[in-house]
């Protein structure tokens, strides 16, 4: 087992090699605009997982699939000599589903906007239920009064 942090580093050079050689080395028609987004490295250094986005339809995302698996002994062979390990890791290439999701998420976020504002417009002529003071408030009067019909009580009770 390799060290976390070492495994870390491999993994991002995986990266920087996958990317400039899919940029400088792989001719295929097929490959889109693609970006290679992250790498990741199991723990034995054995076997490689590249995640890449595609700018494109449907179409150029299958393509850009097909040209990555063709190439992928090319792609092993110069992360291997890059690395410098004594096995090649295998490469895997996953097509990352990030721009979906933001999209997805910013749906979420524009219809909750939408509610707040409808919920706005109707507290906005909303009035209260009941009263707009609920709460039962004594008069000074009948304050004072009970007040005077307690004294006697109190002070009989301080008194025995």
């Amino acid at each position: 087992m390799a060290d976390p942090a070492k495994v870390r580093k491999h993994a991002e050079r995986v990266r920087e090699l996958v990317a400039s050689a899919v940029r400088s080395q792989i001719k295929d028609p097929r490959l889109g605009m693609i970006t290679i987004t992250d790498a990741r490295i199991t723990a034995d250094l054995r076997e490689a997982t590249v995640f890449y986005t595609v700018l494109g339809d449907a179409e150029a995302q299958a393509g850009t699939a097909a040209a990555l698996e063709s190439a992928k002994g090319m792609l092993r062979g110069v992360v291997g000599r890059a690395l410098g390990l004594r096995h090649s890791p295998s490469l895997a290439f996953v097509s990352d589903d990030v721009q979906e999701h933001v999209k997805h998420i910013d749906d979420l976020l524009a219809e909750a906007k939408q509610r707040d504002a409808q919920v706005q417009e109707l507290a906005a002529g909303a009035e209260y239920a009941g009263d707009a003071q609920p709460y039962k408030v004594e008069d000074d009067e009948d304050a004072q009064d009970e007040d005077d019909e307690e004294e006697p009580a109190l002070r009989a009770a301080a008194q025995a």
